[in-house]
């Protein structure tokens, strides 16, 4: 950095928050009568004509604050002295000469967005909470959220920081928070969070319904492969209503992995990609959403990032520098129980691809969600194997000016991909052996042979009567 920023510590989750319900099942459970099981990697099929679920706009149970205490800043700052490793990586200065999200709005679903740090001006709206029902989305007791927004889109003040859309409007929507309970009663068990995979489908239908065009969910429920649950079907049904009825490229975290369950418990290392060990929700619902996995310094994935078929694009989600949750300034770190830990987790990752994904939106308004997506993913820098995807990666690093400046034939209107067509060019056949020449060639070789053979005959016969030796 080319000027001192302050360095500020905060009490936040840096990983992802897990929402209490049913962990969904990566397969549905056959009949009986049914030919064939789905492999455990795919969710259940929507039925047909399924309808979102209905927003309420308000928490499900009544949470209780817990004795846990709000974001503090650390008043002990020391100066950041170097720009965000994944800010250069993205080449987003390059990226914000094409577009920087104006008129786009990204909703962050999530612990709530603090609107008070400058970089985000007047940009952040409270749109939704499902925690507290007298607040509005713009209370983060937590500051996993407010770091989440700065990702995606703070703007620049002091210093080189600057997240990836820093003109788009921050919808800020509070659906979970580890400082808030609900102690239990005669229909509902305790938990020790707020948060639900029911409130999170109607925050989905929440932000939509408000025009967001990205929404970034950097929230994941993650489990071994378990039943799928009527609010696993709710959350289904708000992500296909948003992304085919509303328009919206819903972005979410590929998923952390964890020993403290505030994560995945176990790795899918498995040879085959359709048998998992962990299922990651939303981010398994792959064919409506892009499932972003974490990336290190070097280029390798994140030790930590879930792997699975559902990953749909990589991002920078380590040594993650963001907005002050409490403060004015910046921070690069949180105060956990474990102590100060750099801020890292594919919650992170995920708001870069969604600022991104807001540029690419502003910049190409006439794209569908489906569009947008297909282009972020054939832009990609593709990992080096035969199909350009693995389940790491996926389709690799996002490349921000690829996505804002390539011409994809695939999005020019009454396009068709080629299909082989049968050929009418007639071949002419070799032509036929001519006999009749080939005989007089051959006999004529024949009798040439024959009078060499008879010549030689005659010279040694000769040569024999006068006496002369062969």
């Amino acid at each position: 950095m080319r000027t001192g920023i302050r360095r500020t510590t905060a009490a936040a989750t840096a990983g992802l928050l897990l929402l209490t319900g049913t962990l969904p099942q990566a397969s549905a459970q056959p009949s009986s009568t049914s030919a064939t099981a789905r492999p455990n990697s795919v969710p259940p099929d929507l039925p047909p004509n399924t309808a979102p679920p209905a927003d309420e706009g308000k928490p499900d149970v009544k949470y209780e604050r817990t004795n846990k205490g709000c974001v503090e800043s650390d008043t002990k700052s020391e100066l950041i002295k170097t720009m965000p490793w994944g800010q250069v990586q993205l080449n987003l200065e390059q990226a914000h000469r094409f577009a920087k999200g104006r008129g786009v709005k990204i909703a962050i679903i999530d612990t709530g967005v603090d609107p008070r740090n400058p970089r985000f001006g007047n940009r952040v709206v409270g749109a939704g909470e499902y925690v507290d029902g007298n607040k509005n989305g713009l209370d983060d007791c937590d500051g996993h959220g407010t770091e989440v927004a700065g990702v995606a889109a703070a703007a620049k003040t002091e210093g080189d920081f600057v997240g990836a859309a820093p003109e788009a409007t921050i919808l800020a929507i509070r659906q979970t928070s580890d400082r808030f309970e609900f102690k239990g009663d005669a229909n509902n068990e305790k938990r020790g969070s707020a948060g639900k995979v029911g409130t999170l489908a109607q925050a989905i239908v929440r932000a939509a319904n408000a025009d967001a065009k990205v929404i970034n969910i950097s929230l994941t429920n993650c489990g071994a492969p378990k039943g799928f649950s009527a609010d696993d079907q709710k959350l289904q049904a708000a992500i296909r209503y948003a992304v085919d009825v509303k328009n919206v490229v819903i972005v979410t975290a590929a998923g952390n992995l964890s020993d403290q369950g505030t994560g995945c418990a176990a790795q899918n290392n498995n040879l085959d990609p359709n048998t998992v060990n962990s299922v990651s929700s939303p981010a398994w619902f792959a064919n409506d959403v892009l499932s972003v996995a974490s990336l290190a310094r070097n280029g390798d994935v994140s030790s930590f990032s879930v792997w699975g078929p559902w990953v749909s694009i990589a991002a920078p989600g380590e040594e993650i520098i963001s907005v002050d949750p409490k403060g004015t300034g910046l921070t690069n770190a949180n105060v956990t129980a474990q102590g100060v830990q750099d801020i890292k987790g594919t919650s992170f990752a995920s708001p870069y691809v969604a600022g991104i994904t807001a540029l690419v939106r502003e910049r190409f308004p006439d794209l569908t969600a489906r569009q947008v997506m297909n282009r972020l993913k054939a832009t990609a820098l593709h990992p080096g194997n035969v199909s350009g995807k693995d389940n790491k990666i996926g389709f690799g690093m996002i490349n921000p000016v690829a996505a804002l400046t390539a011409v994809l034939p695939a999005e020019a209107k009454g396009f068709q991909k080629p299909q082989p067509k049968e050929m009418n060019t007639a071949v002419t056949p070799p032509p036929g052996l001519d006999w009749p020449p080939i005989i007089v060639a051959l006999s004529g070789i024949g009798i040439g042979v024959g009078l060499l053979l008879l010549t030689l005959f005659v010279r040694n016969s000769l040569n024999r009567r006068r006496g002369q030796p062969v």
